[in-house]
């Protein structure tokens, strides 16, 4: 088994969690028997997440998470290799205007970008339903609420 995660952060930001929390929570959204792991999460300001959601997303604003897997489809049963690219500053700004803790939406973030790693997306009801699923399993598993969740209440639109 080869694991090998790497932590970098590339901005000024105060309130991000200590490393051993982003990499606990990012082995957490781990599904599979995964043998082989070679992840990199970079740690950015908003300008530098702009750029790369434009470059590969063509949406030219910032964004919370972005994930860049270097697997095919039928790899992401064992491995996973690939980026996430987190901005501190965003996921801050989200977790004020929710109400969320601030450990509890990155631990959300790293989640969820696992997750897209492996394969699972969001770009239609059926799959947002179970990458969710998974998310909210996994993030309860770490302690944490439903992140989908205001005053018990499911919201889909977060």
């Amino acid at each position: 088994m080869n694991k090998s995660i790497e932590v970098q952060v590339a901005c000024i930001e105060k309130n991000i969690p200590p490393v051993e929390n982003i990499k606990r929570w990012f082995c957490a959204s781990l599904l599979n028997n995964i043998e082989n792991i070679e992840v990199c999460i970079r740690i950015v300001d908003e300008p530098e997440i702009q750029h790369l959601n434009q470059q590969y997303r063509h949406k030219n604003k910032p964004t919370n998470v972005l994930s860049f897997s270097y697997l095919d489809e039928f790899d992401q049963d064992t491995e996973v290799h690939g980026d996430i690219i987190l901005c501190a500053s965003i996921i801050q700004k989200e977790a004020n205007a929710q109400s969320k803790s601030d450990l509890a939406h990155w631990a959300h973030m790293l989640v969820h970008g696992g997750l897209h790693l492996q394969g699972f997306d969001h770009e239609n009801d059926t799959d947002a339903e179970i990458m969710e699923a998974h998310e909210i399993k996994i993030l309860d598993k770490l302690g944490f609420n439903n992140p989908y969740a205001i005053n018990n209440v499911v919201n889909r639109e977060s």
